[in-house]
């Protein structure tokens, strides 16, 4: 476990959370110091997950490690989470995506988040916006059309239940799921995954139609004000996402590199 600095916290737990979608699944996976791969395998296409949690000296030697898994577990398509920048796959027929912040939030409260959030205003429509966290399989449901429609998840599309975040993930230690509703209605959504020294949040997603009404921000302070507050909170911020996250208090601590491929290589 890293316990050094908060980028190699924000890397361990986006591992663990990965690892907990893999027993969930029934998933094989392969953790060593320094990576940890998931054979996501619903289908013979899915993108295998491969995250690397602390820096490396020889990038050859992750490379040449990877090229094994790659062989062993007949990987067609993949990401890898890079934070260190230093690893090249256009080998792999990989290519690598647009840079992206790795952010922290320190421990504390939450500004902001009053006992009944307010309603939303004519100019958005109108409506009253809840967040709450989903406890039951109906809810958590909801959260996961609303992460499959809104982040998005075209591979999950058309929304199928259960396919992407089956209900026993709400049985995992540590994962929480938050709903954000306007007027009943699945509005936004978010996951917070806590491997006990740090809280990460995943999928924040909001409908297209309810986009630009606060409904992230809403839905995400009331996670970070309920999810271990006394601990730090990590993300990795998409371009859209990230004035909003420099908002509630997150810095970034690093730019991490993902390198993805969609089709069988060579």
């Amino acid at each position: 476990m890293n316990t050094n600095s908060r980028l190699e916290q924000a890397n361990d737990n986006a591992a663990a959370f990965w690892l907990a979608q893999a027993r969930v699944h029934g998933w094989r996976f392969r953790t060593r110091p320094g990576l940890t791969a998931v054979r996501c395998a619903r289908t013979p296409e899915d993108s295998h997950r491969f995250v690397v949690t602390s820096r490396y000296v020889e990038p050859a030697l992750v490379e040449g490690e990877l090229a094994d898994l790659l062989k062993e577990w007949e990987t067609i398509c993949f990401t890898l989470e890079d934070p260190y920048g230093a690893l090249d796959l256009t080998r792999f027929g990989a290519t690598r995506m647009p840079v992206m912040p790795v952010m922290t939030r320190e421990p504390g409260p939450v500004d902001g988040v009053p006992a009944v959030l307010p309603s939303l205003s004519e100019a958005h429509g109108g409506g009253s916006l809840t967040v709450d966290e989903a406890l039951d399989g109906d809810a958590f449901a909801q959260v996961e059309h609303a992460i499959v429609d809104g982040f998005p998840l075209p591979a999950r599309q058309p929304w199928t239940p259960g396919e992407a975040l089956p209900e026993q993930l709400l049985r995992e230690p540590g994962l929480r799921a938050w709903l954000g509703r306007v007027d009943g209605a699945t509005a936004g959504t978010c996951l917070t995954y806590d491997d006990g020294q740090a809280t990460g949040v995943y999928w924040v997603a909001t409908l297209p139609d309810r986009r630009g009404q606060g409904v992230a921000r809403a839905v995400l302070q009331t996670a970070l004000a309920h999810a271990h507050p006394d601990r730090p909170a990590t993300l990795v911020a998409t371009s859209l996402g990230e004035p909003l996250y420099r908002k509630l208090g997150f810095t970034a601590q690093a730019r991490t590199c993902w390198w993805t491929r969609t089709s069988a290589h060579g």
